[in-house]
């Protein structure tokens, strides 16, 4: 079952990063004449989301009354996650720049990394500030659940960043 659960978590965790990336791009080099492309993307990353929610609700087995305090946070968090994401999206945005033109300098490496670290350490305080809101909403073994399936999903996403984010030159 756990596999099972990974997959489903690889899935959703990962098209739901890329395509808030992909997202964001074609919302930016659109042309004037029509926004169907980030509209459609749009319309993807949201059924992801509605999906990445369906998964958190099969697993979590909520009572009518945990759901009424849980998924107020759970959105909240997410919302929350979206400005992270697009964070990191800007960041290896700028790498991915200079990557491509080969014009990565010591001064815009340094910049990247003081860039990086304070990204994980905001990524770090968000997570420690929203533990106690989840234990607010659920019993302490659902809260750590939901903590744990949110921390499969973020561990996900870093591993596929590692294996095809590539190294500095």
């Amino acid at each position: 079952m756990r596999s099972k659960i990974w997959a489903q978590l690889v899935f959703v965790g990962l098209i739901t990063l890329l395509t808030a990336f992909a997202s964001r791009g074609w919302a930016q080099t659109k042309s004037g004449g029509s926004d169907k492309p980030a509209n459609n993307l749009e319309n993807i990353h949201e059924k992801l989301k509605a999906d990445k929610k369906l998964l958190v609700a099969k697993y979590m087995e909520l009572t009518e009354s945990e759901a009424k305090r849980f998924w107020p946070v759970f959105e909240e968090y997410q919302k929350d996650l979206q400005k992270s994401n697009e964070r990191l999206y800007n960041l290896l945005q700028s790498y991915a720049a200079d990557y491509r033109s080969n014009s990565l300098t010591d001064e815009k490496a340094k910049k990247l990394l003081d860039e990086w670290i304070a990204f994980e350490q905001e990524d770090a305080k968000r997570r420690g500030s929203f533990a106690p809101k989840v234990l607010k909403a659920l019993p302490a073994k659902k809260a750590a659940r939901y903590l744990q399936i949110e921390n499969e999903f973020r561990i996900l996403i870093r591993y596929d960043l590692a294996a095809t984010v590539p190294l500095v030159q």
